[in-house]
């Protein structure tokens, strides 16, 4: 299993430069059976990144470009009149794939928006009273243009919630944005890419990080980092249960790509800006990270994870 983690890791390296980081959390995302939320500008690389990982599975690609007209069918899908046989037949929406792209999701209706995130919850949509399964694995990454809010729908705080992450790519370094002209001089799309594990692999390594333990010290830690967070200065509405899980989820993911077995504190304190700060309101002008670090900050670390784990050796 290590090796396909390396394999895969090293396939997206391949088009997305510099990126490491990133490329780290959004595996932790699909590998929880989670969604991602991108806030970021235009041309940082949100679909490539999505493309190539859709390769390297060996999945379906499906990108909507969600906009004011945008319809709850044209996610889901529709049935359709078959004059031949005369009967309804169904038509399948872009949800139907492993990874899907929702670029700019708040320029969709409020209508439209809870369709993508209805099936983002229940794996599932709902045409004409029958209800059709997605593929597995499913995962969604949806774009947000944190500059720009003419002409958008901003998604509400329950909706928000349904995103295990939310993260942001960033402009690259100096040397990277060369490394990146350099790589694309040769033009190495994410179509070119050679899959590196199956469909079947992933499925199997969602399944795995699911046995990672969690000490109940560990869970201890992260229900006082949400409880604190619902009367803490400067936020005004905190961490819902639902957070908490995500967090115990994503930690569980990000200890499987470290190769361990067990869950640190160390893991949560990296993992909380990405997987809470979006999950609470703030006020006072600050970022929401940054107030969701400093409440981390001052709750007490629980003691050690017990001794009978340990860092694997090498």
């Amino acid at each position: 299993m290590k090796e396909r983690i390396r394999d895969l890791t090293d396939n997206l390296s391949k088009t997305i430069v510099g990126k490491e980081d990133a490329i780290r959390l959004v595996l932790v995302a699909m590998l929880s059976g989670g969604h991602v939320l991108l806030e970021d500008v235009p041309g940082v690389g949100k679909t490539l990144l999505a493309k190539s990982l859709a390769r390297s599975v060996n999945g379906r690609f499906q990108r909507i470009q969600c906009t004011p007209d945008l319809l709850p069918s044209d996610i889901t899908g529709t049935n359709i009149w078959n004059p031949s046989s005369r009967e309804f037949e169904f038509l399948s929406g872009p949800v139907f794939a492993n990874v899907l792209l929702a670029d700019e999701i708040n320029r969709a209706t409020p209508r439209t928006q809870s369709a993508l995130l209805e099936v983002m919850e229940e794996q599932q949509v709902t045409v004409d009273g029958e209800a059709r399964k997605v593929p597995k694995p499913f995962f969604v990454i949806a774009t947000q243009n944190p500059i720009e809010y003419q002409g958008t729908f901003p998604l509400p705080e329950a909706q928000m919630d349904r995103f295990i992450l939310s993260l942001t790519l960033g402009y690259p370094g100096f040397s990277e944005e060369v490394d990146m002209l350099q790589l694309h001089q040769s033009r190495i799309a994410p179509e070119e890419l050679k899959p590196c594990i199956s469909l079947d692999d992933m499925r199997e390594l969602q399944s795995l990080v699911n046995k990672i333990h969690v000490e109940k010290s560990i869970q201890e830690y992260i229900v006082k980092i949400a409880q604190k967070s619902r009367n803490y200065e400067g936020i005004i509405l905190g961490v819902s249960p639902r957070g908490t899980v995500a967090l115990q989820r994503a930690a569980q993911a990000y200890a499987f790509l470290a190769d361990r077995d067990f869950i640190t504190t160390d893991d949560i304190k990296y993992l909380a800006p990405f997987v809470l700060a979006h999950r609470v309101i703030v006020t006072g002008g600050k970022g929401a990270k940054d107030v969701i670090k400093t409440l981390v900050a001052t709750i007490t670390d629980p003691s050690t994870p017990n001794s009978d784990y340990s860092l694997p050796t090498t």
